[in-house]
């Protein structure tokens, strides 16, 4: 089974880029986006007409907002943590028979600091619920979780440790997240690999240096970890300043609930 993960940063723009072209190459099962930033309304991906399409809109127009693009057909699906409750369209999780995946854009805690508070209990009930989660089934999380965890997960460690992402707070968070039986699934397979990035800013030079962050994970139920076949970043790809990252795992079929 093959799953996609990729922050847009405006689909509507990545449209225009390039991403219909890379949708059809990488032939995911699972396709999620995040940061759509897009209304109800305002895209026609009609084209993907095999895979059952989930949207979860921001009510704050040109915000946020994830999508989940499936050939396999959901149990259920649930918006938020909430049920049906999530205004600004970060959370996505689709049931299916044998695991949960979870399609989320973590909160970004701002170049100020303003929202650190707030992102930091954001993560206590994330992480509490993909426990909930993983107390029925096994979990699949992936995204931006807008977190550098470790030094080896950006160009410049130093210049960037008080940084929004890159805060003791935000690395903190992932680590208890990761303690709570979870895997980074890239750093599984690459735990010494530099200069893998998934984010890299707008300035210019910037991406052609590699001067870039990995914040984009897909994180597993440690109990996964068995059947795990690679992870990998498709850091070629354009259209948005993330690319897409990218999980293989064996059928699902074999998963002991």
């Amino acid at each position: 089974m093959k799953l996609v993960s990729w922050n847009v940063n405006g689909l509507r723009a990545c449209v225009n880029k390039g991403f219909n072209d890379y949708f059809k190459e990488a032939g995911a099962d699972i396709f999620c986006i995040q940061e759509t930033k897009l209304q109800e309304g305002q895209i026609n991906l009609e084209q993907h007409g095999e895979y059952k399409q989930y949207w979860n809109y921001s009510i704050k127009k040109g915000y946020s907002g994830t999508a989940v693009f499936t050939r396999i057909k959901p149990l259920s699906v649930r918006y938020g943590m909430e049920e049906d409750h999530e205004p600004e369209g970060r959370i996505i999780t689709l049931e299916f028979d044998s695991f949960y995946l979870v399609n989320v854009y973590t909160p970004n805690a701002r170049r100020d600091l303003s929202r650190l508070e707030f992102r930091l209990e954001w993560e206590e009930q994330f992480r509490s619920f993909l426990q909930q989660l993983d107390e029925l089934k096994p979990v699949i999380i992936c995204g931006d979780l807008n977190v550098a965890h470790n030094d080896i997960d950006l160009k410049h460690p130093k210049a960037n440790r008080n940084n929004s992402g890159f805060t003791p707070e935000e690395r903190e968070k992932m680590t208890r997240l990761l303690d709570a039986g979870f895997t980074d699934t890239f750093r599984h397979f690459y735990p010494d690999r530099t200069d893998a990035y998934s984010w890299w800013s707008n300035m210019p030079g910037v991406r052609e240096r590699n001067v870039g962050w990995r914040i984009d994970y897909f994180l597993v139920s440690s109990r996964l970890n068995s059947l795990l076949i690679e992870a990998e970043i498709d850091c070629d790809i354009k259209g948005s300043d993330h690319c897409p990252v990218v999980l293989n795992l064996e059928n699902t079929k074999s998963i002991l609930v």
